[in-house]
């Protein structure tokens, strides 16, 4: 039996329940007719213009994107400006839009749980549970084996797609490394954490200056992990593929292509 856009849209709020999102989010259909057929979705990280052509090239029905594309107040959708650019390009194309948020961010198998996985922690919980005690942003957990802050840093720049920023570290290099708090995409909120005050490293994305650097001060006098900062997009990019998995198997006969395209928004680094 073909699958209807809202079929589809049941789904992936099974996989990814709305109850599940932050409250400043804006997850769920963003454009698209509900009772139209689907056969072939594209995950991306981000709906940008290229992102965007992508799919209209390839065909898709529907565009999943983890960052929503209307999240704050719009007002308009007239052309000249990008974000109407964009949904008038999907419309035409006949591409349905999605934006699965901190839905996917809280969720097993989602953005942090993927990263934490990826490099080997166990017996994680989240940062910042929910009342469930077992979904809640970020993840926290051991390494199979010690390694140095030095090593886990090159470890998770071999990991991430590549970025013009790498991997930003802040403590030293031999400082060895045990318990690893992780959070995709930008985590300096969490800073203040238990969980990320009681690891040796915390790994997240978009750390700013003096959320980090007070972080630092608060370390040397024994109360604070070493940091490593990565790229937003990369930092959720790994989640695509186990995304891609489970709906799959959810929406059989359904082609899931994960987009390969670096959404990053930088593009050069110039070291002094």
């Amino acid at each position: 039996m073909p699958h209807s856009l809202n079929s589809v849209r049941d789904t992936v709020e099974r996989l990814w329940p709305l109850s599940g999102a932050e409250g400043w989010d804006a997850p769920g259909l963003v454009a698209g007719d509900p009772a139209a057929p689907v056969e072939r979705i594209l995950l991306a990280v981000d709906a940008v213009s290229a992102t965007v052509d992508e799919a209209v090239e390839l065909g898709a029905d529907l565009l999943i994107a983890h960052h929503p594309l209307l999240l704050r107040g719009v007002t308009s959708i007239a052309e000249d400006r990008y974000k109407g650019a964009l949904l008038a390009r999907l419309i035409r194309g006949g591409v349905a839009l999605y934006g699965a948020h901190t839905t996917a961010d809280v969720v097993a198998g989602g953005t942090s749980d993927v990263l934490a996985s990826r490099l080997g922690l166990h017996d994680t919980t989240p940062i910042s549970p929910a009342t469930d005690g077992v979904t809640g942003i970020g993840r926290v957990g051991d390494l199979a084996e010690p390694t140095t802050l030095g090593q886990l840093a090159r470890t998770l720049a071999d990991l991430l797609p590549p970025t013009a920023g790498g991997v930003r570290a802040a403590g030293d290099y031999r400082q060895p490394v045990t318990r690893v708090a992780v959070c995709g995409g930008a985590g300096d909120s969490l800073l203040s954490a238990d969980a990320v005050r009681t690891a040796d490293v915390y790994i997240t994305a978009d750390l700013r200056h003096h959320p980090a650097s007070e972080a630092r001060e608060q370390a040397v006098l024994g109360g604070g992990p070493a940091l490593l900062d990565v790229s937003h997009w990369a930092s959720e990019w790994l989640w695509l593929d186990t995304a891609a998995e489970q709906l799959r198997e959810a929406l059989p006969g359904v082609e899931v292509v994960v987009s390969e395209l670096r959404t990053d928004p930088w593009d050069f680094a110039i070291l002094q």
